[in-house]
C-alpha cells in the first residue's frame, strides 16, 4: 500500500472543515517536496485575484504567469516504482492533498508510459480521471509500441479538493477476436517519473487561533515540517524545555513519511514561511520589542505587517514557567483555541504514561485487534479479479525479547466470494516480503461465513488450520508489514479460435475482519545496548516512555543555535516515533545534577570530563582532534553489519587512534551510564558549530538512519561509519532460568559443563535420599 493511500483516510476528517466563502469548494494538492495549492481559499482567506505580471514571481505555464507552481512526480507522491498495468489489473491510483493556503489555477499531468508492442493501435489506450470525472483520452498510436512515450493530460482545476484522486484506466486489445483478458502481450509500464504540475497563487488567512494549527503545520501538505523557532539570544535551560516540548507536539503530528524540522535563530527572522517566537518579559526578539509585557501564559497569533501571507506563532510568559505552561496547552487544549489571543489559566495533568504505551507503537501488554492498526477506513478490504495486496503496518519496541519463541500468534477472520468451484483459489500471508504460509479459498454451500484459522507456520504441518500463526521475520523495533494475497483463480475466456467463449468476470470480494488479533503479549523486555540502530529507527531507550518522563537532556550552557535546533530536531523526532508530546521531558546543562537522575540521558556537546575515561567511550571528540579506541579495519558494509550484531570482529585491532583535522566531523555514541546499571547514555557532538548539520541531516533522513549502528557512529561528509566497540549491557528482565539459558547460549562448553554438574547434584542428592529411605525402612523393620 502507498504512503499517498494512505494519507488519503488519514486526513479525510480534515476534508471538512469550512471555507471562506461557507461551501467546502476545491483545493489543490501537495507532495513530497514543496506545498500544494487549494481552489478554494482557507477559512478567513482573502479575496481571490487573478495573477498580474507585476505581482507574479513564478514562471509562464499553463498561458498565464503564475506566483506559486508546484511540480511532484509519482515517487514523490508515494509511486516510488514503476507501475505495470495488465488486462486484468488495468487500473491505478493516486492521491495528492492541499494546503489550505494555496489557490489551484491550472492543472496538467505530464504522463511517461511505454505501451506493449503487442497491442491493437488506437483501440488501446488510456483513460485519466480527476476525482472520478474523465478528463482525457490518451490513444496509443501504432508509432508508439514498445516506445516510451510523453503525453500531457490537461487537468480541470475547478474539480480539485482538499483530497484528490488522480485515476488511470488502462484499455488493451492484442487481437479482434478470441482475446483473453490474462494474456500476457496486455500491458503498459507507467513510469514514476510522470508528474503532476498545479499553478496558482497562495493565499493569506486569517489571524485566527481557531485554524490552529494552520497555518505552521497543515496535514494536507506531504512535504516535510519546516517550522522556524525564534528566540531573543541564548534561551534558558526552562525556554529551551518548552521549546523542545513544542517540537514533540509537531512531530507527533507530523509523522515517520513526513518528519520534522526546526531551524532556531536568535533574535532574526528567516528570510522566508511562517516562524515560532519564544519569549518572557523584557526580553522579546526585536520582531515585537514593541510587545507589551504579558500578565500570564499567553498565545498569539500575528501577521508580518510587510508580508500579510506570513504568520508569527507568539508563545509569551512572564517567566519561564509561563512558557511552559502556555506551550503544554498547545500541545494538550489547541481544541479551545480562538481568535487572535488566549490566555492560559491552567495546565494540570491528569494520569501518568505506562511503558510501551507510544500510540504509534502495538501494544505489548494484550493481543490487539486489526481494526485498531488500520491507517484507513477499508484497508481491510479488496475486490477485483486480481485484488490488490491488504497490508498492515505493525511498530515494535526494540526490546521485545522473542529470542527461540515460537512465535506469534494471530487468530485470522476473512471472508471472500466464494469460488465457482474447488480451484487453486488461496490466501497468502507474508510479513516484510517473506512468505508465511497460504489456505485454500473453498466453495462453501449457502451463504459464506467467516473462518477463524490459526497457521502453525514454524512446524511442518503449516496450512494445517490448527488456529495459530505464528510469525517469524518480525524486525523488532522497526515497521513491520503484514501483508495478505487473495488470490482468486476463474476462467476467463478462450483464445481458442474454433472454440471462442466469453465470461464477464465475477464481482470478486474479499475482506480480512477486523476482529482478527495479533497477541505481543506475554513477551518479556529484555535487549542487550548499546544499540544505536535502536536510538536511530525508534529512539529507544528515551521511547519508552512516550512521554519522555524518563529522559533527561544534558545541553552545554548558553547552547548556540545550532545545538538549540538539534535538540529540538532530536526531540521532535521522537515525537515522531511515538506520535505523543514530550510533556515529561527534563532539560538541564548540569552533568552532576543529571546523572543523580534515574533517567536515560540524552547529550549533546561536549562529553562531561567523568565521561572522559570511561572504558565504555570509543571515540572523543575535542575541537578539531578526534580520537578513536580500537579502531575497526574493514569495509564500511561490514562494520555495520558487525555493529548490529553486537561484534566488533575477529580481524578488530587493539589500538587507539588521534588526529587533528579542519574538515566536518560529528558522532553519535552510546555508552552505559556510571550511576544507573539499566541507564543509557547517547551522546552527540560534533568538532565545530557547523558540523552538527551533519547530524540533522543523518536523522531527518531515512535511508542514512538505516546505517547508524553500533556503539559509535562517525559521520563525515563521505558517509556513515558504525562499529561495536566494548561490552554490551542489559536492560530490562527476565526469569532467572531463560536469562540463564540466554547468556550460557553462546557457550555450549559451558553450557554442557553446567548441565553435567546438576545431572551429578541431582543424581548426588537422589541418591542420598534413597538411602535415607533405605535406613529408615531397616530401622522400621528391626524395631518390628
Amino acid at each position: 500500500m502507498s504512503i499517498s493511500t494512505s494519507l488519503r483516510w488519514l486526513l479525510l476528517p480534515l476534508l471538512a472543515l469550512p471555507v471562506a466563502n461557507g461551501s467546502s469548494a476545491p483545493q489543490a494538492a501537495t507532495a513530497a517536496a514543496a506545498p500544494v495549492a487549494d481552489a478554494t481559499p482557507a477559512p478567513g482567506a482573502a479575496a481571490i485575484t487573478p495573477p498580474s505580471a507585476a505581482a507574479a514571481t513564478g514562471p509562464v505555464w499553463a498561458g498565464a504567469t503564475w506566483p506559486w507552481q508546484r511540480a511532484s512526480t509519482l515517487a514523490q507522491l508515494g509511486r516510488r516504482q514503476d507501475t505495470l498495468l495488465s488486462g486484468i489489473r488495468n487500473t491505478t491510483t493516486f492521491e495528492f492533498q492541499v494546503r489550505r493556503d494555496r489557490l489551484v489555477r491550472a492543472a496538467e499531468l505530464d504522463l511517461a508510459f511505454t505501451p506493449s508492442p503487442s497491442l491493437l493501435p488506437t483501440l488501446s489506450h488510456l483513460r485519466v480521471y480527476l476525482n472520478d470525472a474523465l478528463m482525457d483520452v490518451v490513444p496509443i498510436g501504432n508509432d508508439q509500441l514498445g516506445r516510451p512515450v510523453q503525453a500531457k493530460v490537461p487537468l480541470d482545476a475547478r474539480l480539485i479538493a482538499d483530497f484528490n484522486q488522480v485515476r488511470l484506466e488502462f484499455v488493451g486489445h492484442y487481437t479482434d477476436i478470441c482475446e483473453e483478458p490474462t494474456h500476457s502481450s496486455l500491458w503498459v509500464n507507467l513510469s514514476s517519473n510522470s508528474t503532476l504540475r498545479l499553478g496558482g497563487q497562495p493565499l493569506a488567512m486569517q489571524d485566527d487561533l481557531a485554524n490552529f494549527p494552520l497555518p505552521f503545520f497543515d496535514p494536507r501538505d506531504s512535504a516535510r515540517l519546516e517550522l522556524p523557532v525564534v528566540f531573543a539570544g541564548s534561551p534558558s535551560v526552562a525556554q529551551q524545555r518548552a521549546a523542545a516540548l513544542m517540537a514533540s507536539y509537531f512531530g507527533s503530528m507530523a509523522g515517520w513519511w513526513r518528519q520534522a524540522r526546526f531551524p532556531v535563530s536568535f533574535d532574526r527572522l528567516p528570510a522566508q514561511g511562517h516562524a515560532v517566537v519564544m519569549a518572557v518579559n523584557g526580553r522579546f526578539p526585536s520582531v515585537i520589542a514593541d510587545h507589551a509585557p504579558v500578565q500570564g501564559p499567553v498565545i498569539e497569533l500575528r501577521s508580518l505587517p510587510d508580508d500579510p501571507q506570513r504568520k508569527l506563532l507568539l508563545v509569551l510568559g512572564r517567566n519561564d514557567a509561563d512558557l511552559q505552561t502556555a506551550v503544554s496547552a498547545i500541545a494538550a487544549g489547541n481544541v479551545l483555541f480562538r481568535g487572535t489571543r488566549v490566555q492560559v489559566d491552567e495546565v494540570k495533568p491528569l494520569a501518568p504514561r505506562k511503558p510501551y504505551d507510544a500510540p504509534n507503537w502495538v501494544r505489548t501488554d494484550r493481543a490487539v485487534r486489526f481494526g485498531e492498526l488500520l491507517d484507513y477506513p477499508q484497508q481491510l478490504r479488496a475486490s477485483g479479479i486480481a485484488p490488490q495486496p491488504i497490508v498492515l503496518n505493525l511498530n515494535l519496541p526494540p526490546d521485545l525479547f522473542i529470542w527461540r519463541n515460537q512465535g506469534i500468534p494471530l487468530n485470522l477472520r476473512y471472508r471472500y466470494t466464494p469460488p465457482f468451484s474447488s480451484d487453486e483459489s488461496r490466501l497468502s500471508v507474508g510479513i516484510n516480503d517473506q512468505f508465511i504460509s497460504s489456505f485454500p479459498l473453498i466453495r462453501r454451500s449457502g451463504k459464506q461465513g467467516l473462518e477463524e484459522i490459526r497457521l502453525p507456520v514454524l512446524s511442518g504441518d503449516a496450512g494445517a488450520g490448527d488456529g495459530k500463526l505464528l510469525i517469524p521475520a518480525l524486525k523488532i523495533g522497526d515497521r513491520n508489514q503484514l501483508r495478505f494475497d487473495f488470490n482468486f483463480a476463474s476462467v476467463m475466456g478462450s483464445a481458442q479460435r474454433d472454440h471462442c467463449q466469453t465470461v464477464l468476470p465475477p464481482n470478486l470480494q474479499a475482506a480480512i475482519e477486523e476482529d482478527s488479533t495479533i497477541d505481543f503479549s506475554g513477551f518479556h523486555h529484555y535487549m542487550g545496548l548499546p544499540d544505536l540502530a535502536a536510538f536511530a529507527l525508534s529512539g529507544f531507550p528515551f521511547t519508552r516512555m512516550a512521554d519522555l518522563s524518563e529522559t533527561v537532556v544534558l545541553m552545554p550552557p548558553r547552547a548556540n543555535p545550532a545545538q538549540v535546533g538539534l535538540l529540538l530536531n532530536l526531540v521532535g523526532g521522537l515525537g515522531v516515533q511515538s506520535g505523543y508530546p514530550a510533556y515529561g521531558l527534563r532539560v538541564s546543562d548540569d552533568w552532576k545534577q543529571a546523572a543523580r537522575l534515574d533517567a536515560d540521558v540524552l547529550m549533546l556537546g561536549e562529553l562531561p570530563q567523568e565521561l572522559r575515561g570511561s572504558d565504555q567511550l570509543s571515540l572523543m571528540i575535542d575541537n578539531q582532534r578526534t580520537t578513536l579506541r580500537n579502531g575497526r579495519v574493514g569495509s564500511p558494509q561490514e562494520a555495520v553489519i558487525e555493529a548490529r550484531l553486537g561484534s566488533s570482529g575477529s580481524d578488530a585491532a587493539i589500538n587507539r587512534v588521534g588526529v587533528t583535522a579542519d574538515a566536518p566531523f560529528a558522532a553519535i555514541i552510546g555508552l552505559q551510564s556510571p550511576h544507573h546499571a539499566q541507564r543509557s547514555i547517547v551522546s552527540l557532538a560534533a568538532s565545530k558549530d557547523a558540523d552538527y548539520a551533519l547530524l540533522d541531516d543523518a536523522l531527518s533522513d531515512i535511508g542514512k538512519r538505516e546505517a547508524i549502528a553500533g556503539s559509535v557512529s562517525i559521520l563525515r561528509s563521505s558517509g556513515i561509519h558504525s562499529q561495536f566497540v566494548g561490552e554490551h549491557y542489559y536492560v530490562g528482565s527476565l526469569p532467572w532460568w531463560l536469562l540463564l539459558w540466554y547468556h550460557l547460549a553462546d557457550h555450549p562448553v559451558l553450557l554442557a559443563v553446567l548441565a553435567t554438574v546438576v545431572v551429578l547434584m541431582v543424581a548426588f542428592l537422589l541418591w542420598r535420599a534413597l538411602r535415607w529411605v533405605s535406613r529408615r525402612r531397616l530401622e522400621a523393620a528391626d524395631q518390628g
